[in-house]
């Protein structure tokens, strides 16, 4: 099958033929459409991601989209020719995504959206992922909270935003002043964190008592000041980049909890394989709608998904390098576009594996009736 490997840190990609894929027991081999493209897979090109435990040389690639081509023993959830998309490998050893063929556990998988093309599934599960175990695992978000998604822009960030309005939170995004349109567009008040000081914004929207929820999807300092943002005892932090090392003494201080979200984690480990495609199959249930998706036009490192077949063209040798700050794809600060893709979620997800809200008032969750 055809394939594209990276064999050294910062190399280009080769195209290079491999044997199809081998099916195990509880796996099916999908033939790739489209594979997306995120920050972490040009940070593991890149040779700076070695919490994604992939070596080089290696087929990168996390987020794919295709058609069933083969079941292995033990699959009962999908078919021969079912169109199916997941966060699949590219991480932890396994091959990715930018091959013909993978051979995906199928507890990774859910059917694909029929309003979603290849493309534009293949640019959804690993955002989507992160959003759902940050905002509904973790936070458990209710109805009428406070929320602050930090990169409410950005590729994780604008799904939280959505995600969180669909359970009727009250949410604010920091953004740049360049990408207030696009939070407001989601549904997001957005906060100018360049003009406002954490303490200035906390004051002015919450009267000083902080936000019931604070998703940092930036890291670094940004997630030093979700401390300080948090609401008094009851406030929940959590974190999709706390890999530094902080100190938790405005957290302790205010009697506020943190959670930390490693999504990678199920396909390094094995572990709870089956939630990533229970969190992806909602919106094969028609819970997932898509408005105003539009076609990336920038240059090749900056266009967020591709399909195989064009990789001659958007992984050349003479692209521009992964890590040009300019390029959204490399967003990992406040307003920065994480992907030229974005997505609009439908309302109903709401009652799709609720657990129950964590709150001291035991009220119940308010699903949002608008379709």
């Amino acid at each position: 099958m055809e394939s594209y490997i990276v064999e050294e840190a910062g190399g280009n990609f080769r195209k290079i033929d491999l044997p199809r894929p081998v099916l195990r027991p509880n796996h099916v081999l999908v033939r790739i459409e489209a594979s997306g493209v995120n920050p972490l897979d040009t940070k593991i090109r890149a040779g700076k991601a070695s919490h994604a435990k992939q070596p080089l040389p290696a087929v990168l690639g996390v987020d794919m989209a295709g058609i069933v081509e083969e079941v292995g023993p033990g699959v009962t959830a999908f078919s021969r020719s079912d169109e199916v998309y997941g966060m699949a490998g590219g991480v932890g050893g396994l091959q990715g995504t930018l091959a013909e063929f993978i051979s995906v556990d199928a507890d990774l998988l859910a059917h694909k959206p029929a309003n979603l093309s290849m493309r534009q599934a293949a640019a959804l599960p690993l955002v989507a992922i992160t959003a759902w175990e940050a905002l509904i695992d973790r936070a458990h978000v209710c109805a009428d909270q406070t929320v602050l998604v930090h990169g409410g822009a950005g590729g994780v960030g604008h799904v939280a935003v959505q995600l969180a309005r669909a359970y009727n939170g009250k949410v604010f995004a920091t953004v740049s002043p360049d990408k207030k349109s696009i939070a407001e567009s989601f549904g997001a008040i957005p906060i100018d964190y360049r003009s406002l000081s954490v303490d200035e914004y906390v004051e002015k929207i919450t009267a000083g008592k902080g936000f019931d929820i604070v998703f940092d999807t930036v890291g670094g300092a940004t997630l030093d000041s979700s401390f300080l943002a948090v609401k008094r005892y009851t406030g929940h932090v959590v974190s999709c980049l706390g890999w530094r090392t902080h100190s938790l003494a405005p957290l302790s201080m205010r009697g506020a909890t943190y959670s930390g979200v490693f999504t990678l984690l199920p396909l390094i480990t094995g572990e709870g394989r089956a939630h990533h495609g229970e969190i992806l199959a909602p919106s094969a249930a028609g819970l997932l709608r898509l408005d105003g998706w539009r076609q990336c036009n920038r240059s090749c490192s900056q266009c967020r998904v591709f399909r195989c077949a064009a990789l001659d063209t958007h992984l050349s040798p003479n692209a521009r390098n992964d890590t040009d700050r300019s390029c959204p794809a490399e967003a990992d600060e406040p307003g920065r576009d994480a992907g030229s893709s974005r997505f609009s979620w439908g309302a109903d997800q709401h009652n799709s594996h609720r657990k129950g809200c964590r709150r001291d008032q035991n009220r119940a969750c308010v699903k949002n009736n608008a379709q």
